[in-house]
């Protein structure tokens, strides 16, 4: 069975003396679950998995339960350590209190029980990690499998990763494409609205944010002002409300909103969002049109080819400390700003064999970035740029 980078990551954790609990994040159907259990098997450990997915909201009763259940089997397989793994943690409430408390009590005793949670919802999980356990965690982001990985495991190619995207849960789909949709937008999309928004965040106009979601992936790779989107949205309300909704389907690992780069954090917070998928499955999915039709579309698909550099960056800069941006001024523009200690690395892209520079040599000379990079037939080559890691170009 193929197994991500992240699998070595917590094997080695599992493995130091216990310290840390650790959680691992990322958005839904991306292997979390498959990959703690492929640790905790093969490293032969005596282990519990449970999951919150199908206990009532609130119940935190039921995670005393399962941690109490943990030390009693760690007392009778005279095991020297036992992992507790728990799925689905944000869907407890006030988790975050209960497992401070079962934790530290066993810090005090000397019980080897070592933890690790997994939850598909960043924010809730950040929420709670940052309220009351401070100190006492390691975060592991998993993200969308990127192109290396699709085709190792499915032997993708290039136009299949760009249309088809990365869910391995699909993959089996992709030669009966209207199947393929249909389970992209019952099991993919639907799913993670519903159960890791609307089920856990108040949300005063569940509709207004799917057709948010909607119309960001239709202009994915576009840059729209919260105005314009009020004025394509029914009940939009107010441009607050609209930010605040595209933030929760970011935190999902659905859609994103990347900022304008600026010299200072007022103008980036305050500039018109690009629209960026987290992954292209999400654009294609939703499209009345298939991949025969838009790959003859150049326009179009040089739409999709930006959005799939784009969701390889967004997903890299989740996981690696980086911040992503896009820069315009006036006429001139530049896909994506990539900044990580100070140094920036600005990347145009171009699918169609059209060179343009202007706006690198515009962005120089303003704030000479560390490297500047052409992404398509004139620079590097796309299915090379979607296998490299993004850290490295620094």
């Amino acid at each position: 069975m193929f197994q991500r980078v992240h699998y070595q990551t917590l094997a080695n954790r599992l493995q130091e003396p216990r310290r840390f609990i650790q959680v691992i994040t990322g958005p839904r159907q991306v292997g979390k679950t498959t990959m703690v259990n492929q640790v905790a098997a093969n490293l032969k450990v005596a282990h519990l998995f449970v999951s919150a997915d199908s206990v009532a909201l609130g119940n935190s009763v039921w995670l005393q339960q399962q941690w109490e259940y943990a030390r009693i089997k760690l007392k009778q397989e005279t095991a020297l350590e036992y992992v507790l793994i728990i799925d689905e943690i944000q869907k407890i409430d006030q988790w975050s209190e209960t497992i401070k408390l079962m934790w530290d009590e066993d810090t005090r005793t000397g019980l080897n029980i070592k933890l690790v949670l997994l939850g598909s919802s960043r924010l809730l999980i950040q929420q709670g990690l940052t309220e009351s356990l401070a100190g006492r965690f390691e975060v592991i982001y998993m993200g969308h499998w990127n192109f290396s990985e699709m085709q190792k495991s499915f032997n993708y190619s290039l136009d299949d990763f760009i249309w088809f995207g990365g869910y391995p849960g699909s993959a089996a789909f992709i030669h009966e494409e209207n199947r393929w949709k249909e389970y992209m937008i019952h099991s993919i999309i639907e799913s993670s609205i519903s159960r890791d928004i609307l089920m856990l965040t108040r949300i005063d106009k569940p509709a207004l944010m799917k057709q948010l979601f909607e119309l960001g992936c239709l202009y994915s790779g576009q840059i729209l002002s919260y105005t314009k989107m009020i004025g394509q949205l029914q009940d939009a309300g107010n441009t607050t409300t609209l930010s605040h909704y595209l933030q929760l389907l970011h935190t999902a690992g659905l859609l994103g909103g990347i900022e304008k780069f600026a010299g200072d954090i007022i103008r980036k917070r305050s500039s018109s969002p690009k629209f960026q998928v987290h992954n292209t499955a999400l654009m294609s999915a939703q499209m009345g049109r298939h991949k025969k039709q838009v790959l003859s579309d150049k326009a179009a698909w040089g739409r999709m080819v930006e959005s799939a550099v784009g969701a390889h960056l967004l997903n890299s800069s989740l996981s690696r400390n980086m911040n992503l941006y896009y820069w315009r001024e006036n006429i001139l523009e530049v896909d994506f700003i990539l900044e990580k200690n100070n140094e920036l690395i600005a990347i145009e892209v171009k699918s169609n064999g059209v060179a343009e520079f202007r706006g690198l040599e515009a962005f120089k000379k303003m704030y000479g970035p560390k490297k500047m990079i052409l992404v398509g037939e004139k620079g590097i080559p796309v299915h090379e740029f979607l296998q490299l890691n993004p850290n490295d170009l620094f």
